[in-house]
């Protein structure tokens, strides 16, 4: 548990030592490459955390996926449960803020969308390895959503977050494909 613990504290001094501009260039290219994949054409349904710094910026992901008429969806957490709810969101005015400063769908403002209608999940973390396993943020939320997930999922990263390994469990599930501001990391090709 160290191990992950150091590691998180590690890539998050990286990430603070970002300046503005070197984040915002780099979220740019990241979402540029993310526009250009087959995941993200394909998909009529993207799942997408509301970033906040030092994360990649995820603002403009998702103004580009309303611009393309995708149907955007931000996870609900549910605590009690450890799971998500994904909620389909139009405006940002239907976030709020909830717990460590977090913008979630406004429940009564949104309507729940079913995992099997999600094309495409933007999976979030701190840290990733080459073989796709990530160090999410230490809630485990993603490991249980994407176990019975089928469809196709990318997680986005500063080039700071790439490591040569993450701590793995067996319950940790790798994402299909990594995007950074200097390229495309496709597991298992």
């Amino acid at each position: 548990m160290d191990a992950k613990k150091n590691l998180r504290k590690s890539i998050m001094e990286k990430l603070l030592e970002l300046k503005r501009p070197e984040y915002e260039d780099q979220s740019y290219q990241i979402a540029q490459q993310l526009f250009q994949s087959k995941e993200w054409l394909s998909a009529n349904t993207v799942a997408i955390t509301v970033s906040k710094p030092p994360e990649v910026d995820t603002f403009q992901i998702i103004r580009k996926g309303w611009e393309q008429d995708k149907r955007i969806v931000v996870p609900k957490c549910e605590p009690e449960a450890r799971g998500l709810d994904f909620r389909e969101v139009k405006r940002f005015s239907q976030l709020e803020t909830v717990f460590y400063g977090l913008l979630e769908p406004i429940v009564a403002e949104t309507a729940s969308v079913g995992r099997e209608e999600i094309d495409l999940v933007v999976v979030p973390g701190l840290a990733f390895s080459s073989s796709g396993y990530r160090l999410g943020f230490g809630g485990g939320y993603y490991d249980r959503f994407l176990y019975n997930y089928q469809g196709m999922t990318v997680s986005l990263a500063f080039t700071e977050q790439l490591v040569a390994e993450v701590p793995v469990e067996n319950h940790d599930i790798p994402v299909q494909k990594i995007i950074h501001s200097k390229g495309v990391l496709t597991i298992g090709d």
